[in-house]
């Protein structure tokens, strides 16, 4: 069975300032999502699910169909405020999306196989995606999950905090504990996570989760029951987000799931702030000029 790959693409890009999910890094006017499909197609995935918000959803299809008829399966799904269990109601002061474990949710209908979960706004290299079929294919365990590890020294931007998820592994690889740091940032020669407490260090190699997992459908049953707790723990609160790695931590703490962590050495960059553009333009010139991927990717 070849396993599908779900992207989120349904933030708001506060810290981006617009739509950073179609805004064009390539040299053809392509987007990191580009890449992605590009490289899922190659490692043999058989079906790609977007998962958006409907007043994107016309500019975002007329994008996308085109390149992939023939290529690979797609299918949209919508993230939005107001799909939330029975029972519960909505704070209307609440203008955040749920986060990216509720995205997920909203694939439920669409994916029945192993999938991978990325974001739409980060490029994590064609070895990634390699990694990740090559575990959807081979792993068995409908309760075994995984995530693509990198150092997070390697995962900064020069131009202001980023949100990470921070892993501990045991002697197997597996994940201990992950846990989702909403500010990480270097000042001087550290690299500092920031709580209301304070702030606190951070070895350069430690390794974070860049949302690329490697999930079973086994997943949907968890974030329904998971979704539901948070939503009577934090759901008044208008700006709370359910995060995918507060998802994996409360499934590994209570021995439900394992979830291996994939050391890739491939290259990731991300597209947080609008600083961040010209970086990615030249990194993917660079792929280019190396033939990782053709000047005109879809030509």
């Amino acid at each position: 069975m070849k396993p599908t790959l779900v992207i989120l693409a349904a933030g708001m890009g506060s810290r981006y300032g617009g739509l950073k999910q179609l805004d064009e890094v390539g040299p053809n006017g392509e987007a990191i999502i580009d890449y992605s499909l590009y490289d899922a197609i190659r490692a043999g995935f058989g079906k790609v699910v977007f998962i958006i918000r409907t007043d994107f959803s016309e500019e975002f299809k007329a994008r996308f169909e085109p390149k992939l008829k023939g290529r690979i399966e797609a299918q949209y799904v919508y993230q939005s405020l107001d799909k939330i269990p029975d029972g519960f109601t909505l704070n209307p002061l609440r203008e955040k999306p749920w986060g990216t474990a509720h995205a997920v949710m909203m694939a439920k209908d669409a994916v029945k196989e192993p999938m991978a979960v990325i974001n739409a706004d980060d490029f994590y290299g064609k070895e990634a995606y390699q990694t990740m079929g090559d575990f959807l294919r081979s792993s068995s365990d409908p309760d075994e999950y995984s995530m693509i590890g990198y150092r997070v020294d390697k995962t900064l931007s020069e131009h202001g905090t980023v949100s990470r998820g921070v892993c501990n592994t045991d002697e197997n690889g597996y994940l201990t504990t992950v846990v989702e740091r909403t500010k990480i940032q270097r000042e001087e020669d550290t690299i500092f996570f920031y709580e209301p407490e304070g702030k606190f260090p951070l070895k350069e190699d430690t390794p974070v989760s860049m949302n690329f997992w490697g999930l079973k459908p086994s997943v949907f049953e968890y974030l329904d029951e998971g979704f539901a707790v948070f939503l009577r723990e934090k759901g008044n609160e208008p700006k709370s987000e359910y995060f995918i790695p507060l998802l994996i931590n409360d499934n590994i703490q209570s021995g439900r799931i394992k979830t291996k962590v994939l050391a890739c050495d491939a290259p990731w960059f991300g597209v947080t702030y609008r600083e961040d553009k010209p970086m990615a333009q030249k990194e993917i010139l660079k792929l280019i000029e190396s033939g990782v991927y053709p000047a005109d990717l879809w030509g």
